[in-house]
C-alpha cells in the first residue's frame, strides 16, 4: 500500500485508524476551519478537504492524506468545540433530554496526482435529561474542552447517550466505514491489504 498520512492531531482519530492496523504518519498542517456557508454535511466535507490538501501539498512521495472534521448540529445550530468550561457547560444544558446530529466530513487526497474525494456521515444521537451538578462534574474532568459538542462518547460522555442511530466510530471523530469504502475508490482494500495502485 502507498504511504497513508492523516492530516489531523486529533488523538481519537489517530486511535481509531491505528485500530484497523494500519501504518501511517500524522502530519497537520494549519488551515482555516471556519466553516462555509453550507449544509453541515457539505460543510464538514470542505473543511475536511482543507485539512488533507494542506498535507498534500507538502508531500512529494506517493502518498494518501486523510482529513476529517466534525461538528454537532442541535436545532439547526453548528456547535464546534467549546471555547472554555463555560460554554461547555452552556452546550451541554442545550444538548441533555434532547437528540442532535452529529457530522464528520471525511477527505483522501493522493499525491503526486491531486485526485480528491469528500464524503460525510451524519449520526443521531440522543442524551438523557442530566441535572446542572452532572453538567458541572464533567465539564470539571476537562474532558469536553476539545471535542465538538463538548463531550466525548469513548469517554465519560458515554454516560449520557442513550441512544444513537448511525456510526458510532463517526461520533468519535472518523467513521471507519466511510473511509474504507473511500479508499477502495482509490485502489486500497483495508480488509484484504491489497492496492492496485490506481
Amino acid at each position: 500500500m502507498r504511504k497513508l498520512y492523516l492530516a489531523s492531531t486529533s488523538p481519537r482519530r489517530r486511535v481509531l485508524l491505528a485500530s484497523l492496523g494500519l501504518e501511517f504518519t500524522v502530519l497537520a498542517v494549519p488551515v482555516d476551519e471556519t466553516l462555509p456557508p453550507l449544509p453541515p454535511g457539505k460543510a464538514v466535507e470542505e473543511v475536511a478537504l482543507r485539512k488533507a490538501q494542506a498535507v498534500a501539498a507538502k508531500l512529494a512521495e506517493a502518498a494518501l492524506v486523510i482529513g476529517a472534521d466534525t461538528v454537532v448540529v442541535h436545532r439547526g445550530r453548528v456547535l464546534g468545540k467549546p471555547r472554555d468550561a463555560t460554554e461547555a457547560c452552556r452546550m451541554l444544558r442545550e444538548l441533555q433530554g434532547e437528540c442532535h446530529t452529529v457530522f464528520t466530513g471525511v477527505a483522501v487526497v493522493a499525491v503526486p496526482e491531486g485526485r480528491a474525494v469528500a464524503a460525510h456521515a451524519a449520526t443521531r444521537v440522543c442524551f438523557a435529561p442530566l441535572s446542572d451538578a452532572e453538567v458541572a462534574a464533567y465539564v470539571a474532568t476537562g474532558e469536553p474542552l476539545d471535542k465538538a459538542g463538548g463531550y466525548a462518547a469513548q469517554g465519560l460522555g458515554a454516560l449520557f447517550i442513550r441512544r444513537l442511530e448511525g456510526c458510532y466510530f463517526n461520533v468519535v471523530g472518523l467513521p471507519l466505514h466511510l473511509l474504507g469504502e473511500m479508499l477502495k475508490g482509490f485502489g486500497v482494500n483495508l480488509l484484504l491489504r491489497e492496492d492496485s495502485g490506481s
